[in-house]
């Protein structure tokens, strides 16, 4: 076997056949949504580690239920609020008659995922249901745009002490191609946890030190006695999507998604936590009409997540917001 190079220096889950990507950004505050569309369907999956999740559809994509062809997922900030974006979202696959066939009428299936950004700006502007419409008019096979954009505009990360020590998050992407089979990831990183290099385990971004000028490492800030800040359960969270042209059952979808979170675990540290609602989809179009197995798909998948997640504070840009200012990781490095 031999590995294939991606587009750009780390691919994207557009490299992904049948997957597109569109971002709504709203240019009232930071926040917005993310709609991966599989117009042609795919069969979905989803494992959620995180204690506070905001999700919908979940139940659906269980192996033993009845339903398992997905036509977009949703990522969305604005806490629970963002869940009303799923609505455009299904009237635009609507619009183009995208969605299962029940007679009468093709329903679009659309789980989805919400982060909380509702400390950044103002909290009565969160994405809707004209969000998620545009979000899917936006859609294509292109690259996606990273950073502060979608899902990951008012994302933040490393907040165990505080959003005063915090840095900026983002929305991430990433591909692995092997033998002619594609698994990529989309990640929007909100952890209340550190970010770090799940090769060399150096610390990229997160909380920082109490003159804000390094990062602090939140691990061992705790293992040696330092007490966090009280933290309100679901103020944070890392979702994403997984997505391969390998064919998958249902069952096989949410062990792709359960894999996938090796890869969180590897690139952001505390994770799963009380006050995350870390949730994993998985996709499989089955337009590559072959699979290495699951094992190396798994393999895969955990490593473009990781890849993603880096990304994601990788291409943030630094923030402002009144009086409170997130530095992005370009920022800590002392770049402009």
């Amino acid at each position: 076997m031999h590995t294939s190079p991606t587009p750009g220096a780390h691919g994207a889950i557009t490299d992904v056949a049948g997957i597109e990507v569109g971002h709504f950004t709203d240019s009232r505050r930071p926040t917005g949504c993310t709609v991966v569309l599989a117009r042609g369907g795919a069969v979905g999956g989803v494992d959620v580690r995180g204690a506070a999740p905001g999700t919908r559809e979940t139940d659906l994509l269980e192996p033993s239920n009845l339903v398992s062809t997905v036509h977009a997922v949703l990522l969305s900030g604005g806490s629970a609020f963002g869940l009303d974006a799923a609505s455009g979202v299904m009237r635009w696959l609507d619009e183009r008659q995208i969605g299962l066939d029940v007679g009468v009428a093709r329903v679009p299936i659309v789980p989805g995922a919400v982060l909380f950004d509702l400390t950044v700006g103002d909290a009565t502007i969160r994405p809707d249901a004209e969000a998620g419409w545009r979000a899917c008019d936006a859609a294509s096979r292109a690259h996606p745009a990273e950073g502060n954009v979608g899902a990951g505009a008012g994302a933040t990360v490393g907040k165990m002490f505080g959003a005063a020590h915090a840095m900026k998050g983002g929305i991430g992407t990433a591909s692995v191609t092997l033998d002619g089979v594609t698994v990529g990831a989309l990640i929007a990183c909100n952890a209340l946890g550190d970010v770090l290099d799940p090769d060399s385990g150096a610390l990229i971004a997160g909380a920082r030190t109490p003159d804000g000028a390094a990062l602090r490492d939140t691990r061992r800030a705790l293992l040696r006695g330092e007490a966090p800040l009280p933290i309100l359960a679901g103020t944070n969270t890392t979702i994403g999507v997984i997505a391969t042209d390998a064919p998958l059952s249902k069952a096989q979808a949410r062990r792709l998604a359960t894999v996938g979170h090796d890869g969180l675990a590897r690139s952001i540290n505390p994770v799963h936590t009380l006050s995350d609602g870390d949730t994993l989809f998985a996709l499989g179009t089955g337009l590559a009409g072959r699979s290495p197995g699951m094992v190396v798909l798994g393999v895969m998948a955990a490593e473009a997540v990781a890849r993603a997640t880096v990304r994601a504070v990788q291409a943030a840009r630094g923030l402002a917001v009144g009086d409170l200012w997130l530095p992005a990781a370009a920022n800590l490095r002392g770049a402009p």
